[in-house]
Protein backbone atom coordinates (compact mmCIF):
# COMPACT_ATOMS: atom_id res chain seq x y z
CA UNK A 1 0.00 0.00 0.00
CA UNK A 2 1.54 3.21 -1.15
CA UNK A 3 0.66 6.11 1.07
CA UNK A 4 1.46 9.39 -0.45
CA UNK A 5 2.78 12.01 1.85
CA UNK A 6 1.20 15.33 1.63
CA UNK A 7 3.44 17.97 0.25
CA UNK A 8 3.54 20.81 2.64
CA UNK A 9 2.86 24.21 1.18
CA UNK A 10 5.27 26.93 2.02
CA UNK A 11 3.86 30.38 2.60
CA UNK A 12 5.35 32.99 0.30
CA UNK A 13 4.87 36.69 0.01
CA UNK A 14 5.05 38.16 -3.45
CA UNK A 15 7.48 41.06 -3.13
CA UNK A 16 7.64 42.17 -6.73
CA UNK A 17 4.69 44.53 -6.28
CA UNK A 18 6.16 45.89 -3.06
CA UNK A 19 9.43 46.80 -4.73
CA UNK A 20 7.53 48.68 -7.44
CA UNK A 21 5.58 50.62 -4.84
CA UNK A 22 8.76 51.47 -2.92
CA UNK A 23 10.39 52.68 -6.14
CA UNK A 24 7.46 54.98 -6.92
CA UNK A 25 7.41 56.33 -3.36
CA UNK A 26 11.11 57.05 -3.57
CA UNK A 27 10.65 58.95 -6.83
CA UNK A 28 7.70 60.85 -5.39
CA UNK A 29 9.62 62.06 -2.34
CA UNK A 30 12.67 62.98 -4.40
CA UNK A 31 10.57 65.11 -6.74
CA UNK A 32 8.65 66.75 -3.88
CA UNK A 33 11.84 67.53 -1.97
CA UNK A 34 13.25 69.43 -4.96
CA UNK A 35 10.10 71.55 -5.10
CA UNK A 36 10.53 72.67 -1.50
CA UNK A 37 11.34 76.30 -0.86
CA UNK A 38 15.09 76.78 -1.32
CA UNK A 39 15.23 79.78 1.03
CA UNK A 40 16.47 78.42 4.31
CA UNK A 41 16.99 81.77 6.03
CA UNK A 42 14.07 82.08 8.43
CA UNK A 43 12.45 85.50 8.31
CA UNK A 44 9.04 86.32 9.84
CA UNK A 45 7.31 87.72 6.77
CA UNK A 46 4.37 90.13 6.74
CA UNK A 47 0.97 88.47 6.36
CA UNK A 48 -1.36 88.86 3.41
CA UNK A 49 -4.82 87.55 2.61
CA UNK A 50 -4.10 87.26 -1.11
CA UNK A 51 -0.74 86.07 -2.29
CA UNK A 52 0.54 84.81 -5.61
CA UNK A 53 3.09 82.07 -6.18
CA UNK A 54 5.67 82.08 -8.92
CA UNK A 55 7.24 79.13 -10.69
CA UNK A 56 10.18 81.00 -12.15
CA UNK A 57 13.56 81.28 -10.47
CA UNK A 58 14.19 84.84 -9.30
CA UNK A 59 16.91 86.59 -7.34
CA UNK A 60 16.04 86.71 -3.64
CA UNK A 61 17.16 89.52 -1.33
CA UNK A 62 16.69 88.55 2.32
CA UNK A 63 17.06 90.85 5.32
CA UNK A 64 17.23 89.20 8.73
CA UNK A 65 16.06 90.74 11.99
CA UNK A 66 19.65 91.49 12.99
CA UNK A 67 20.18 93.52 9.77
CA UNK A 68 22.20 91.00 7.77
CA UNK A 69 21.68 91.02 4.02
CA UNK A 70 21.65 87.91 1.84
CA UNK A 71 21.37 87.62 -1.93
CA UNK A 72 20.41 84.04 -2.77
CA UNK A 73 21.72 82.71 0.59
CA UNK A 74 25.05 84.54 0.18
CA UNK A 75 25.72 87.18 2.84
CA UNK A 76 26.75 90.61 1.57
CA UNK A 77 27.29 94.09 2.98
CA UNK A 78 24.65 96.79 2.50
CA UNK A 79 27.00 98.79 0.25
CA UNK A 80 27.39 95.80 -2.10
CA UNK A 81 23.67 95.12 -2.57
CA UNK A 82 23.26 97.18 -5.73
CA UNK A 83 26.22 95.66 -7.59
CA UNK A 84 25.34 92.13 -6.49
CA UNK A 85 21.69 92.45 -7.52
CA UNK A 86 22.66 93.77 -10.93
CA UNK A 87 25.15 90.93 -11.45
CA UNK A 88 22.71 88.23 -10.31
CA UNK A 89 19.79 89.52 -12.39
CA UNK A 90 22.04 89.72 -15.43
CA UNK A 91 23.04 86.06 -14.93
CA UNK A 92 19.48 84.77 -15.07
CA UNK A 93 18.31 87.42 -17.56
CA UNK A 94 15.39 88.45 -15.33
CA UNK A 95 15.05 91.79 -13.56
CA UNK A 96 12.70 90.52 -10.83
CA UNK A 97 13.95 90.57 -7.23
CA UNK A 98 11.97 89.00 -4.39
CA UNK A 99 12.48 90.98 -1.19
CA UNK A 100 12.11 88.99 2.03
CA UNK A 101 12.10 91.48 4.89
CA UNK A 102 10.85 90.97 8.48
CA UNK A 103 7.37 92.25 9.22
CA UNK A 104 8.61 94.40 12.13
CA UNK A 105 11.43 96.17 10.30
CA UNK A 106 11.46 99.94 9.93
CA UNK A 107 9.90 101.56 6.91
CA UNK A 108 13.14 103.38 6.08
CA UNK A 109 14.95 100.03 5.55
CA UNK A 110 12.25 98.95 3.12
CA UNK A 111 12.35 102.27 1.29
CA UNK A 112 16.15 102.11 0.96
CA UNK A 113 15.97 98.66 -0.62
CA UNK A 114 13.08 99.62 -2.91
CA UNK A 115 15.02 102.72 -3.99
CA UNK A 116 17.98 100.54 -5.04
CA UNK A 117 15.63 98.49 -7.18
CA UNK A 118 13.86 101.49 -8.67
CA UNK A 119 17.12 103.29 -9.53
CA UNK A 120 18.33 100.24 -11.47
CA UNK A 121 15.07 99.31 -13.20
CA UNK A 122 14.52 96.18 -11.14
CA UNK A 123 11.07 94.84 -10.37
CA UNK A 124 11.04 94.34 -6.58
CA UNK A 125 8.36 92.08 -5.11
CA UNK A 126 7.84 91.92 -1.35
CA UNK A 127 7.36 88.36 -0.14
CA UNK A 128 4.49 87.74 2.30
CA UNK A 129 3.16 84.86 4.33
CA UNK A 130 -0.32 83.72 3.27
CA UNK A 131 -3.38 83.02 5.42
CA UNK A 132 -2.99 79.27 5.35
Amino acid sequence: MAIKRRKRLHAEVATSALSDIMFFLLLFFLIISTLANPNVIKVPLPESKANEKTNKQHVTLTVTQDKKYFVDKKEIAFNDIEATLLAETAKINDNTVILRIPFDSQVQELVDLLRIGMDNGLKVIIATKGDS
